[in-house]
Formats: structure tokens, C-alpha cells, sequence
């Protein structure tokens, strides 16, 4: 990877910081080359700090580390996109990004993947998905194939609500069993498209 430096007078590139599970972008930081160097041997993304005029990592002081996971370097070799699972919010406001967006997909199904974990850490005698999930996998896969027939049984009819809210609970009962065998969505996507692309 070539990055040039030299392009602008202060040694600085910018570095756009992209949250590598989501696609938002997280913040912007300018970078020399031993903030470069410095991301690529600690994993944790550091940058120029031009109030502190300093190398700064973020997360130095409140925990909330950037871990890298990939770096590119666009056509004109002068601006950096880097991918980052982020360890907490991301701006000093407490906000998930700098323009106070909240960090999740725009992608719903991805998104309730996320609550979903989530519930599943709750009290049984709060969360629907936390009272399904000790009941262990095969009840969960029980349940996927009680959805499914109760899908294809008003497929028959033409009661379009019913249809649509079957389909629902079966896609919902679907990421719960995905998530109970340790797979995401993501995971079967990767594989439809492999077999698109024969």
C-alpha cells in the first residue's frame, strides 16, 4: 500500500474510519506515518492529533479503542478508509459517531441479528427469545419447523396478513437458530452468493 504523504504540506492524510459489521462511518483523523506504523503494529487505530500535536490512539483514555481489521488507500494514494470494529461510542460526545448517528445497519434483518444477541443475555422472565434459548437448540429447531408449516399452511390460502406474518415469525425463528449454532445471517448470504456467481 502507497500512501503519499508528501501531497500535503503538514505530512497529514485523512483517514476515514468505517465500523467493519455495519458500514457507518465512524469519524474522520488525519494520520502521518508513524501513526501508519503505529496502527499496523498494535491493531488499535492511532492517529496525528493536530491539538495535541501528537500520535494519539483512540481510546488512549477512555477505553473506547478502534481494532483494526482491514486498510485501503484510494486511486489518488492520499486518503486512507479503514475498517474497525469499535470498542464502545466513538465520539467524545458519548454518541456512536461523530455526526450522532447510531451505529447499526441500515440493513433491518442485520440489525435485529444485534437485538437478538443481545436478548438472548437477558432474564428469562423478560425476554421471549432469552425463556426460548434455555430451552436449548432442539427447541429452537422445533420451533423453526412449527413456522415453517404454519407458513406453508396459510400459503394455501389466500389470507394475504396471515401469509406475511407467518413468513415473519419464520425468519425471525430462523436468526434465532442461526444465532443458537453460532452463524449469522451474513454466513448464509456468503454462500448464496458463491453459488451465483457459478
Amino acid at each position: 500500500m502507497k500512501i503519499d504523504f508528501k501531497k500535503y504540506s503538514d505530512g497529514l492524510v485523512p483517514a476515514i474510519i468505517q465500523d467493519i459489521a455495519t458500514n457507518k462511518v465512524l469519524m474522520l483523523g488525519f494520520m502521518n506515518e508513524d501513526a501508519l506504523h503505529k496502527t499496523e503494529e498494535t491493531g488499535k487505530v492511532t492517529f496525528f492529533s493536530r491539538t495535541k500535536n501528537r500520535l494519539w490512539t483512540k481510546g488512549e483514555e477512555s477505553g473506547n479503542f478502534l481494532e483494526l481489521k482491514s486498510m485501503s488507500v484510494d486511486c489518488d494514494n492520499d486518503t486512507l478508509l479503514i475498517k474497525v470494529h469499535p470498542v464502545g461510542p466513538v465520539c467524545h460526545t458519548g454518541a456512536d459517531t461523530c455526526w450522532s448517528e447510531k451505529n447499526h445497519s441500515d440493513n433491518f434483518l442485520l440489525y435485529l441479528e444485534e437485538i437478538i444477541a443481545l436478548r438472548r443475555k437477558a432474564s428469562v422472565d423478560e425476554s421471549y427469545v432469552a425463556k426460548l434459548f434455555s430451552k436449548g437448540l432442539n427447541k429452537i429447531a422445533q420451533k423453526v419447523g412449527e413456522e415453517a408449516v404454519e407458513m406453508v399452511i396459510e400459503a394455501k390460502d389466500n389470507n394475504e396478513e396471515l401469509f406475511l406474518n407467518e413468513s415473519a415469525d419464520l425468519l425471525f425463528h430462523y436468526l434465532l437458530l442461526l444465532n443458537a449454532k453460532g452463524y449469522k445471517l451474513q454466513d448464509v448470504i456468503s454462500i448464496l452468493k458463491k453459488r451465483h456467481s457459478k
